[in-house]
């Protein structure tokens, strides 16, 4: 072999090498993943991506992730240890999905007629309930709870939640909460404005109900904001904190409530108590920020991050999607201040777009000028540095969950 063909063995060696180290160093065990992620591509695309690290590296949804049927699947899925739930309302299949071999995968289903899901609630292991509404009208208030080892329904009905009345024809189960033998239940009503519009009460109710009977025992309506919490298959608005004190976000703004008069606020309710504490409200539109905003997550010591809208740069709901324009926002829940985290502006409307690990807090942004990141917050420094970032096709990073708890 003469000296020009052993150089050219020597560089095809190395090439290969290289290739097969990007590659692998791009390979995750999908058994042992921890995070995935939910991605809109630029050609209307979706895929599921995982990852062991938000901190670092860089993923591809053309190349790295699984693609998404979009007759069996949409960003309103939820994880929990590994498996994927949705509910497909076109076919009445609520599924249970995995990814192997780089495909998303039907471990089992079970059909729900005439059920649209509001908010779902672990309240077992492997225990799982469904609140929600009738497809035929968004009038009507169901649960339903399955084992999701067997795929099965344990029980299902009707939850007592007062029927729209009088102008208001749909309501909206914003919250789900268990305490002890009771369900805390906030909604609100809304009556349909031409063909894609609509507007809501200026009342928020939260109905206590005999669990698991679901027998109404007692209602309170609070008129300081309207509209509590919101759909969490798409997005987080409420948490415990260290103490067991409950705290919701109510979100009038024009994509939700659409009654951007009343502002967004955090309500309380305390850990003994199964009322709304009307010695609190956290008036997030009377506050430095003065918009309104949608999402909330908990970092714990009081604090919680939410993400608010930026009314002088968008033009409406038809833009709100597309246009850079969210901040985010550190709130100390006791004194009721804020402060604002220098992240560039972020796009989407409603995303689950935070996970909270120790002292790290996880951010998805989606920036016009910079790009797609999973930025790092130290919540004890207040350092925000880049993570993980994604590239190729990438427009939206529609949703961030731990693959496992």
């Amino acid at each position: 072999m003469n000296l020009n063909s052993i150089i050219k063995l020597f560089f095809s060696v190395i090439l290969a090498f290289g290739l097969l180290s990007c590659k692998q160093g791009n390979s995750v065990n999908e058994k042992d993943a921890k995070y995935s992620l939910y991605i809109l591509a630029k050609d209307g695309r979706e895929y599921m991506l995982i990852s062991n690290t938000l901190d670092s590296g860089m993923l591809k949804p053309e190349t790295d992730g699984a693609y998404l049927d979009p007759k069996d699947m949409d960003r309103d899925v939820f994880v929990k240890n590994g498996f994927f739930y949705h509910l497909n309302r076109k076919t009445n299949r609520f599924s249970k999905f995995k990814l192997e071999d780089g495909k998303l995968v039907t471990t089992g289903f079970l059909d729900i007629k005439d059920f649209s899901i509001e908010n779902f609630n672990w309240i077992g292991k492997d225990s799982l309930m469904l609140t929600g509404l009738n497809l035929s009208g968004y009038n009507h208030s169901k649960y339903i709870f399955i084992n999701t080892v067997k795929m099965e329904a344990i029980a299902q009905g009707d939850m007592e939640i007062p029927a729209p009345s009088g102008k208001y024809t749909t309501l909206s189960i914003g919250f789900v909460e268990k305490k002890g033998d009771a369900l805390l239940v906030g909604y609100t009503y809304h009556r349909a404005q031409g063909v894609s519009s609509y507007l809501t009460s200026d009342t928020l109710y939260v109905s206590e109900l005999s669990y698991p009977q679901m027998k109404l025992l007692s209602t309170q309506k609070d008129i300081r904001s309207t509209y509590p919490g919101g759909i969490n298959t798409i997005q987080s608005y409420n948490f415990k904190d260290d103490r067991g004190d409950y705290y919701f976000q109510s979100c009038p703004g024009i994509a939700l409530g659409n009654h951007p008069d009343l502002p967004t606020g955090i309500f309380k309710i305390k850990a003994n108590e199964k009322k709304i504490d009307q010695d609190y409200f956290f008036n997030i539109s009377a506050s430095k920020i003065q918009n309104h905003a949608y999402g909330m997550w908990y970092l714990g010591g009081n604090k919680a991050i939410i993400r608010s809208e930026r009314k002088d740069l968008f033009k409406g709901l038809g833009d709100h999607y597309s246009t850079a324009h969210f901040e985010f926002y550190i709130l100390d829940l006791l004194t009721q201040s804020v402060t604002k985290l220098n992240l560039p502006l972020d796009k989407g409307t409603r995303r689950e777009c935070v996970i909270v690990e120790g002292d790290t807090a996880y951010i998805s942004v989606n920036s016009t000028k910079s790009g797609n990141y999973i930025w790092l917050y130290n919540i004890k420094t207040g350092e925000l540095k880049k993570g993980l970032q994604l590239a190729g096709d990438t427009d939206f990073i529609m949703r961030i969950d731990r693959l496992k708890d």
